[in-house]
């Protein structure tokens, strides 16, 4: 995806005498000889610069990289999203160096995000839960929200330094690449290639991300963040304890970035990424990624499809055999085995989740009936009849953003209020689900 400003000004083209130095430099490094090891050849074109002067001043600070390809040179500035330093030195780069692109680790979505304060006015909750959205929305505000207490810490707005690199381009004329693949796609592939025990640790960790207010960290711990010994650390760290999580979270958008800075236009490119991202970059630089097939949205595996009629079939072959085996009254006894866990535990979610009298009525009586059906939930039922009856208001949605970074502001906002509902309706329905199921199964074991 591109973004340009038609009416900005075409960059300078320097003439003088520093710009021929400049070039005579770039030349040399592309006939630079060849270098006793493939690693001490890496090391040259990660860390080269268009001069030995400009490959001192732009590498002091440790966070840029500046590589040829194809003739081209792209300096890659590693930042913190939460670091007034990576702020600065993305607009001090790119208004020194002017250059032909600016590409910036966002997909189309992201940047909206970042750019449309009114976008939380557009939500549509019943739309939401229709779709079956609610845990992705609510691990995003998660997400957002610890991002934003932290950078509420540091004095910074998370992705300002992305922000400040598109404020940059329109300012010196250069074209604007959106370089990220597609969040929905990131987070979907992510999601289905963790199991189910991760899948609970994530979901467990995102949402004590939110309320956790003791945990401290200052801007020299930001700042450390960048550095590559560091990341070097922490990326091996996080591959030997979630390596499904670390594959398409970052191998694969490392690919993805790298490909996509090399094919965009200009002689000169600078390229605003995330830190953690840029050893991985530099390693897959020069070779050939096929986006699309990253940027695919990942089927539900068979294994999983079957998963979910396992329940639903064995309660009805259950019902068949206490139908005909004991003359009906078998069956009356396993559909209250069934009926009874299903409907009780799911209304006392609902309710311990503050949700409406009526609500936690409509899970208590959709519960049984939807834990046979995969295709829809009790949360769903739920949900749409929490949102009819809080009524959410644009103003809701717009403060939604800030009041969900404590618990008390999650429950006292309408909208994130719905989505806790919805969500612990539908926890209640599936432990309800596998207790009913458990229940049925003992009473054919003994029967």
């Amino acid at each position: 995806m591109t973004t340009t400003d038609d009416n900005a000004p075409e960059p300078e083209v320097a003439a003088d005498k520093e710009a021929a130095s400049e070039r005579e430099g770039a030349s040399e490094l592309e006939a630079a000889p060849d270098q006793d090891t493939e690693s001490e050849h890496d090391e040259w074109f990660s860390r080269g610069a268009d001069s030995e002067q400009d490959a001192k001043e732009q590498t002091s600070s440790g966070n840029v990289s500046v590589v040829q390809h194809e003739g081209r040179t792209i300096h890659i500035i590693g930042t913190a999203h939460v670091s007034r330093k990576s702020v600065d030195e993305v607009r001090e780069v790119i208004a020194r160096l002017e250059p032909d692109t600016v590409c910036l680790e966002l997909c189309q979505m992201r940047y909206e995000a970042l750019t449309d304060e009114s976008r939380w006015k557009k939500l549509d909750i019943f739309q939401v839960i229709k779709d079956g959205k609610v845990l992705f929305l609510m691990a995003s505000l998660a997400l957002q929200s610890f991002q934003r207490r932290l950078g509420e810490k540091l004095g910074v707005k998370p992705g300002s330094e992305l922000l400040a690199g598109a404020e940059a381009a329109k300012e010196v004329g250069a074209e604007l690449v959106l370089v990220d693949r597609n969040v929905q796609a990131t987070l979907r592939r992510t999601w289905a290639n963790v199991g189910f025990f991760n899948k609970l640790k994530l979901v467990g960790g995102l949402m004590a991300s939110v309320f956790d207010a003791d945990e401290e960290i200052d801007e020299e711990q930001v700042e450390a963040l960048k550095d590559r010994d560091n990341i070097s650390d922490m990326m091996g760290e996080f591959a030997r304890v979630m390596p499904e999580v670390k594959e398409p979270l970052i191998d694969e958008r490392d690919r993805f970035l790298m490909s996509a800075i090399e094919e965009a236009p200009g002689e000169t490119i600078v390229a605003v990424v995330g830190a953690g991202h840029v050893e991985g970059m530099l390693a897959h630089r020069g070779k050939t990624v096929d986006r699309d097939e990253l940027a695919k949205m990942p089927p539900p595996s068979t294994a999983v499809r079957i998963a979910k009629w396992v329940v639903p079939m064995i309660i009805l072959a259950a019902f068949s055999y206490g139908y005909f085996k004991h003359q009906g009254e078998g069956l009356m006894y396993m559909l209250f085995a069934w009926v009874i866990p299903n409907a009780v535990v799911a209304g006392l979610f609902t309710l311990l989740a503050g949700g409406k009298l009526l609500t936690a009525l409509t899970a208590l009586f959709a519960s049984p009936i939807t834990s046979l059906n995969p295709t829809i939930g009790a949360g769903m039922f739920a949900g749409l009849v929490e949102a009819y009856l809080r009524k959410p208001t644009v103003e809701d949605c717009e403060q939604l953003g800030t009041e969900v970074n404590t618990l008390k502001g999650a429950f006292k906002n309408p909208v994130s209020r719905i989505l806790i509902v919805a969500l612990a309706a539908s926890i209640g329905s599936s432990l309800g689900a596998w207790v009913g199921a458990a229940w049925v199964v003992k009473i054919i074991a003994t029967g």
